[in-house]
C-alpha cells in the first residue's frame, strides 16, 4: 500500500520523476510517479502525471492503449482527430497506434491517473509526414506541439 502525504498529489516513498527519461522528446513543464508497478496477477502499471499551466505531453502515439482519469485541474487533450476540453474526474481512452497529447491550457495545473500494460512498446513521435497530415486536420495544427 502506497499512502498519500500532506503534500497534494505526492504519495511516501514515490519519487517525483521527470516525465520522460529520453531527453530527446518535446514536452513542457511535467513529471510522473509510479505508484503501482504492476503484478503477475495485474501486468499494469499506474502513473500520476502533472503539468504546470501551460505545460503539455510529448505528441506521441504507441502499440499499446492508456486509461486516463483527471484528478486536478482542466485543460485539453487531442487524440486521434480530436481536440476535448478535459476537466477533473474526466476519463480519457487512449486507443492503440492513436496520435494523443495532453495539455494543462487554462491557467491552472492538470494531474492524471494513467493505466497502461506493463509491457508496453516505446513511443512513436511523428515523422514530418505525419506532422503534415495533422496540420491538415482543422485546429490540429494550432494545439500541437512539437
Amino acid at each position: 500500500m502506497i499512502r498519500h502525504t500532506s503534500d497534494k498529489f505526492r504519495w511516501h516513498g514515490v519519487d517525483v520523476l521527470p516525465y520522460k527519461e529520453d531527453g530527446g522528446t518535446h514536452f513542457k513543464s511535467i513529471s510522473r510517479q509510479t505508484l503501482f508497478q504492476g503484478s503477475n496477477d495485474l501486468p499494469v502499471e499506474m502513473r500520476y502525471f502533472e503539468m504546470a499551466k501551460d505545460g503539455h505531453s510529448t505528441l506521441e502515439r504507441h502499440q499499446h492503449q492508456h486509461a486516463v482519469m483527471i484528478i486536478r485541474g482542466s485543460g485539453q487533450v487531442f487524440v486521434g482527430e480530436t481536440i476535448t476540453p478535459i476537466n477533473t474526474h474526466d476519463v480519457v481512452h487512449i486507443p492503440a497506434f492513436t496520435w494523443h497529447q495532453f495539455r494543462a491550457t487554462n491557467g491552472e495545473e492538470l494531474g492524471f491517473l494513467c493505466v497502461v500494460s506493463m509491457d508496453r512498446d516505446k513511443p512513436q513521435r511523428p515523422t514530418p509526414e505525419n506532422l503534415t497530415e495533422l496540420n491538415q486536420i482543422p485546429k490540429v495544427g494550432e494545439f500541437i506541439r512539437v
